[in-house]
């Protein structure tokens, strides 16, 4: 089977991350779960940055309850590598992001993604619908898998 082949241009903005010594696992390269981090911190910098998320304070907060990774090439301390975030889909209460990470300067991912947050009222922990700059960040994010 062959994997599918991700490019940069199939995302909305990246940003620059950092491989650390301790991503390595005993094989030398970085362990499949860090993946997952990075994933998470390019959705995280994304709501914070461009929606105007506080995660400390915020009445709506987004609960992660389905993700994925698709492992296509390798990488390892000391790469330099950018992640990558678009919206997938947005729905009542829920968002998918596609989340893809590439080795600085190469177009094709090293492995891509999907997150799910279903956002929900900080204090009742019930779903909430998505509105207001959350819903505008999203929605200028979105681009058609």
């Amino acid at each position: 089977m062959s994997k599918q082949v991700v490019l940069r241009s199939d995302y909305f903005c990246i940003e620059e991350l950092t491989t650390r010594w301790m991503d390595n696992d005993i094989y030398g390269h970085v362990n499949n779960v860090i993946y997952y981090s990075y994933f998470d911190t390019i959705a995280n910098c994304f709501l914070i940055d461009k929606a105007g998320l506080d995660i400390h304070f915020s009445e709506v907060v987004g609960y992660m309850v389905k993700s994925d990774c698709n492992y296509v090439a390798s990488i390892s301390y000391p790469d330099k590598i950018c992640g990558a975030f678009r919206v997938n889909r947005i729905g009542n209460s829920s968002v998918e992001y596609g989340v893809a990470i590439f080795k600085d300067g190469r177009e094709n991912a090293c492995a891509y993604g999907t997150m799910t947050h279903v956002f929900v009222n900080r204090h009742t922990e019930q779903p909430t619908k998505i509105s207001g700059q959350l819903l505008e960040a999203l929605q200028s994010a979105f681009i058609r898998p």
